[in-house]
């Protein structure tokens, strides 16, 4: 079946974000890996060719390009790479961090932060996860305190993206504690504020050119206009906005599960055993014809959700859907294609190694199965209470 979601204009960019991938990042990306981490000169020339601040308006240096469907292209191109740490790097931009400022932020805000965002110069973070707090950010202890026109940020964070090199971070604290869910507010902070600290850059099982790190705020003294959108409002904002990056995470296991497919279609349908080709067994093929069939379903319902994201329909509970099954399928398709590379996947330098090692953190990121499905099991059980 011929698919209608893509049009020239879509292809035409394919080929640059192609190109930019063959000359500037699939050389380096394993010495980055080696280095745990990107050079920052990389970000900028991403942004040059066109790979970061897609939506930003073009009065900001951006894009101007709200469409997802170029979030998809660029996916797609970084799992055919197998250039998976810096396409992390570049969704937690453009899918994550730029969408808060862009709804969010004053104009003042914007013409601070966003020029540079567009251009590479300037990484953002969001920091929500703390030590003893992940999937239930009602638990977050980080806290901002009104001390005259000022707030005073204290806590810490963890498992933070990007956040060893980000210039710009933006943080969930506790501003009321009798306020329940309407009790905490979005905060940004820049690396010059004093009372800003790094902790260590954590080791990863996979990932491991994205650096993660550890963030410490000790009495960050913030002015008003360090407040993102409304004072107590952080919760709803987290809500709104989580459909996107869950969909960002929902398109790079598509397009992750669908290059595993077909590397490991090549290495069978090339390498023979026992006298004929290992793509002439049937366990192979079964186990191909599976996959196969699995994708094309999933990306069914990823490009219908991206649809949807464009007319700004997608709901919590479609996107919730699509992370958990295609994180799910990226694990398992992964998994089963490197078990008919045999030997020769495990070793590093074969993609389905790399792309086995760092799929395994897509179930557990930007919320993990269980709460996908635990979202999904509300709505159902709302629905039914209603009638």
């Amino acid at each position: 079946m011929r698919s209608t979601f893509y049009t020239e204009d879509h292809e035409a960019y394919r080929a640059s974000v192609a190109e930019f991938l063959r000359r500037e990042v699939e050389p380096h990306h394993g010495e980055w890996e080696a280095a745990h981490g990107i050079p920052a000169e990389v970000w900028t020339s991403a942004a040059a060719a066109g790979l970061m601040g897609l939506a930003v308006p073009e009065e900001y240096g951006g894009g101007g390009e709200p469409d997802y469907r170029y979030r998809f292209v660029v996916a797609e191109e970084i799992a055919r790479t197998n250039t998976t740490s810096f396409g992390v790097g570049l969704g937690l931009q453009d899918d994550i961090v730029i969408p808060y400022l862009l709804d969010l932020a004053t104009d003042e805000q914007k013409q601070r932060w966003l020029p540079a965002m567009a251009a590479g110069e300037l990484i953002g973070a969001i920091a929500m996860t703390e030590p003893g707090t992940g999937s239930d950010l009602q638990g977050i202890r980080t806290t901002a305190v009104r001390d005259g026109d000022d707030w005073v940020l204290s806590g810490a964070k963890t498992f933070i993206s990007s956040g060893m090199h980000a210039g710009l971070v933006i943080v969930v604290a506790r501003t009321d504690a009798e306020a329940g869910s309407r009790g905490f507010t979005l905060f940004v902070v820049e690396q010059s504020d004093a009372g800003f600290t790094r902790g260590r850059q954590l080791e990863k099982v996979g990932l491991d050119a994205q650096d993660t790190a550890e963030l410490f705020f000790d009495g960050v003294r913030l002015t008003a206009d360090r407040i993102l959108g409304q004072e107590g409002m952080a919760m709803r904002y987290l809500m709104e906005r989580l459909p996107r990056e869950r969909l960002s995470i929902a398109a790079a296991a598509v397009a992750a599960s669908e290059a595993a497919v077909r590397w490991t279609l090549e290495y069978v349908h090339s390498r023979t055993a026992f006298g004929q080709p290992i793509g002439d067994f049937q366990n192979t093929r079964f186990v191909l014809a599976e996959l196969e069939t699995e994708c094309d379903i999933a990306r069914a319902y990823v490009e219908k959700a991206a649809l949807a994201l464009n007319l700004g329909e997608l709901t919590a509970v479609e996107a919730s859907k699509a992370k958990w099954w295609t994180s799910e399928l990226q694990v398992r398709a992964t998994s089963r294609c490197l078990q008919l590379f045999g030997g020769f996947g495990y070793m590093l330098e074969y993609p389905i190694a790399r792309a086995f090692r760092d799929a395994r953190v897509q179930t557990i990121y930007g919320g993990t199965t269980e709460i996908m499905k635990e979202i999904i099991g509300r709505e159902q059980a709302a629905r039914y209470a209603r009638r």
